[in-house]
């Protein structure tokens, strides 16, 4: 019943319109990537975590690694150019039954949301995090017109970790990339296996920092939280 995660940190956020990647920046009194490891390091069923970075800054993760004294990263492998790529390395590195996938710029995720991910990846294979969507969706054309108005009860808006039986995200993943396929997350590919993805409610607070206004509001949950504890 053994536990990996992996932490594909190799993107360089240009939405972030930052010169430092998303997952390096200060939130509070560590990086971000930290924040989001420690989730992890900290669960009681987490085995072990490999971190994917960029090329040229493996060496930085590991620094930082040893710095925090994180024990259950196992790995710092090198990513690809696309997030599937580098979730593909992530699993040559891992031999778990099951594993996580998660954003390195989520650092909001609880242990509560991880453990229950758990308990119904372990029932039906495959998992993942989403909440209801507030706002009404419109689906827009090229030119900006309106063509129409999904139910919103049927939207969710999907967050990280996601969970999956390994063997079946390795088929996944093998099958994309013999049919040169990318998905926008890993549940789509294991989607197109025509596995079904059960959703476990998520947490409005488990952003994923993209801009720089995601910057300013993780700084207000990661200080409420912080009065909290």
């Amino acid at each position: 019943m053994s536990v990996g995660v992996i932490i594909p940190a190799a993107g360089r956020g240009k939405r972030m319109g930052t010169k430092v990647s998303k997952q390096f920046l200060p939130l509070g009194d560590k990086p971000v990537l930290i924040h989001t490891l420690m989730v992890f390091e900290t669960h009681p069923e987490v085995d072990e975590i490999v971190v994917v970075a960029g090329a040229g800054e493996v060496s930085r993760v590991e620094e930082m690694v040893a710095q925090y004294g994180l024990e259950k990263i196992s790995a710092v492998a090198t990513g690809g150019q696309e997030r599937q790529d580098s979730v593909r390395s992530g699993l040559e590195h891992l031999q778990t039954e099951w594993v996580l996938v998660h954003d390195a710029a989520r650092p909001f995720v609880t242990h509560g949301h991880i453990t229950e991910l758990l308990k119904v990846v372990r029932l039906h294979g495959a998992a993942i995090l989403a909440v209801p969507v507030k706002d009404t969706i419109k689906q827009v054309d090229p030119a900006g017109i309106v063509e129409r108005t999904p139910d919103r009860q049927s939207l969710w808006a999907v967050q990280t970790p996601q969970a999956f039986r390994r063997s079946l995200l390795v088929q996944a993943h093998q099958r994309a990339l013999e049919q040169g396929m990318t998905g926008t997350d890993d549940a789509m590919l294991v989607e197109e296996l025509g596995i079904d993805v059960r959703v476990v409610m998520g947490d409005y607070q488990n952003i994923k920092l993209t801009t720089p206004e995601d910057l300013a509001i993780a700084e207000a949950i990661w200080k409420m939280r912080g009065t909290e504890r």
